[in-house]
């Protein structure tokens, strides 16, 4: 069972000062730099990023998103020169090819990024509440993100077995074999598999990202 301390990543700021993003998981993880896209050579990126500044957003030619505002009360999002108003938990989709830029009409923020290259994988964000009763499991391909209150995991039976596309060697932080309950702390991500599927039990919400491989 492999889990992400978000506590261990690494803040890197933006380019334009704006902010800083920390990187939760990429694919692959070791691609080099591609001259020009504004991206580090991976086919897809999980990230959170705190938003202090209004600015525009950096460009990722060939690239499709979902941002989901995860602290703070509202990111007016220009996309191609329309105004989209973001609201906490509310995923919405644009395209990497788009000029976008961010105001904060209310205050900082702090956002979830999900950016995936066109034609290869294709990325979702849900967001739903926890239960203390029914434990939500996390399967292969995907990311659970503790948002807000109190969580444990453990490694269930749940799934069948597929093709996992968080692979070994992504930039995936820290992991731990673990057989017991592992308690979560705000942003830690657990990284979804269909062999002892964790399973999340607790009360608050929970961002559960997927990566879907694109068919051909």
């Amino acid at each position: 069972m492999e889990i992400i301390r978000y506590a261990e990543l690494k803040a890197q700021p933006w380019r334009n000062g704006g902010g800083v993003t920390r990187e939760v998981a990429s694919h692959p993880a070791a691609a080099s730099s591609v001259p020009g896209t504004g991206d580090g050579g991976w086919d897809w990126r999980v990230s959170i990023a705190d938003v202090s500044k209004a600015g525009d957003f950096s460009a990722f030619p060939g690239m499709d998103r979902v941002l989901t505002v995860l602290e703070g009360e509202l990111l007016l999002l220009s996309v191609d020169g329309a105004e989209h108003p973001l609201e906490k938990y509310r995923p919405f989709r644009f395209s990497g090819d788009a000029a976008a830029a961010g105001s904060l009409p209310t205050g900082d923020i702090r956002d979830l990024n999900v950016i995936t290259r066109n034609g290869v994988f294709k990325g979702y964000t849900s967001i739903i509440e926890l239960s203390k009763k029914r434990a939500h499991p996390v399967f292969a391909g995907q990311l659970g993100i503790l948002l807000q209150g109190q969580a444990a995991v453990t490694p269930g039976t749940a799934g069948a077995s597929q093709a996992d596309v968080v692979p070994a060697g992504s930039a995936a932080g820290a992991a731990g074999t673990q057989a017991g309950p592992t308690t979560l702390a705000r942003y830690d991500a657990v990284v979804g598999s269909d062999t002892d599927t964790p399973e999340i039990l607790g009360r608050g919400f929970l961002a559960v990202v997927s990566i879907d491989p694109v068919a051909g």
